[in-house]
């Protein structure tokens, strides 16, 4: 390959992301049946998705031959009633991870630079890199974002801050006067990206519309993947002003979320009563894990999301012995965190069988 040829160096220099392992995967390497599998690994609803999402999906099912609606225009006006918002503030998008993908093409360039902590979400470096934009990482001491810490981070080329709250993977969450206090404080040359991912399982969730209406330069990106059980489907969403929501538009590839993902988006929005029963399994899962972690005197962060995060001797020796007996949680070794695992939230059935299993293999070590 002839110098300056593709692939351009920055690109190669690019970390590769690696999803949680899926069960067929698992169950085919270790001889297990799948039924028998629990995946506590990839922060995914244990009750699947809505009744409603399901029987709008298989409406769609007959006309596959139709490309889908490009403009996602019943979708953007059912989400526009939900958040009191105008349709052309909104935009979906194929997963949420596309949506800060399109934010990095939009808004970042060589010599620019996005600010994020150095335990947020993976994504958040790989959009940037892909943008061939300079990192600027901020400390996150007790593995918890500081807003003071990541301001003295942003300069005059910065141009994308990222922050979630609650963030992924360390589960720590901001008060909503911090992050309004921070937001307000941003120069107007940069682009404040609030990820809420979790928002729907947050006790306290932060509402930044107000300074959305005020014309501040804030985005904000969900997504059906989490509490809505339609991480198979691929959708998620940006609302902002009109202005940055049209910058998107203009880098978004065309017909980005199906016709069975708009479907399937638009069915869960509806089903407010599989929302509810969601976030009361959570609530009961997250006591029930907290306070065993805290019996056993193993370190854990409790989240507003739907996981905990444990620190223990090895993530990865804690990762391959529960994978042996068919319960597959994440390792943050990629994270830079060799001794923390993170694990979701399952059915009472799933969390009490992870809690079994882990005691052992924690009796095992000591």
């Amino acid at each position: 390959m002839t110098e300056g040829s593709w692939p351009d160096p920055k690109i190669q220099a690019c970390p590769i992301y690696e999803p949680g392992l899926p069960i067929e995967t698992v169950a085919r390497d270790l001889g297990l049946e799948p039924s028998k599998i629990v995946k506590l690994a990839s922060n995914e609803n244990p009750l699947g998705p809505s009744p409603r999402a399901m029987e709008a999906v298989v409406g769609t099912l007959n006309r596959l031959h139709d490309y889908p609606d490009g403009g996602t225009w019943r979708f953007r006006e059912l989400l526009g009633e939900k958040l009191g918002l105008d349709p052309l503030q909104i935009l979906p998008g194929n997963g949420s991870n596309e949506i800060l993908e399109m934010l990095a093409t939009a808004y970042l360039k060589p010599g620019e630079n996005a600010v994020f902590g150095e335990y947020g979400f993976v994504v958040y470096r790989l959009a940037t890199l892909h943008a061939k934009a300079e990192m600027r990482v901020a400390p996150m001491p007790n593995l918890a974002h500081d807003l003071s810490i990541l301001r003295k981070q942003i300069d005059d080329q910065t141009r994308i801050v990222f922050l979630a709250s609650p963030n992924n993977p360390t589960g720590d969450s901001l008060k909503a006067e911090e992050i309004i206090e921070f937001a307000r404080s941003l120069p107007e040359h940069v682009l404040f990206c609030f990820d809420e991912a979790y928002a729907e399982y947050a006790t306290n969730p932060v509402d930044l519309r107000p300074l959305i209406a005020e014309g501040r330069r804030i985005v904000c990106v969900r997504t059906f993947s989490k509490i809505h059980g339609l991480a198979g489907l691929r959708v998620g969403y940006a609302y902002s002003n009109p202005e940055v929501i049209a910058n998107l538009q203009r880098v978004r590839q065309p017909f980005n979320v199906s016709s069975v993902a708009q479907a399937g988006a638009i069915g869960a929005l509806k089903d407010e009563e599989h929302q509810r029963k969601t976030r009361e399994l959570n609530l009961e899962s997250l006591d029930y894990l907290e306070r065993s972690m805290l019996d056993l005197g193993v370190w854990v962060r409790r989240s507003e999301a739907n996981f905990v995060l444990l620190e223990v001797s090895s993530g990865a020796d804690c990762f391959d012995a529960l994978l042996r007996e068919g319960v597959i949680v994440r390792p943050l070794g990629g994270y830079g965190l060799p001794r923390h695992i993170r694990v979701s939230t399952g059915t009472m059935e799933q969390n009490r069988l992870f809690v079994d299993l882990f005691t052992r293999w924690l009796e095992a070590k000591s």
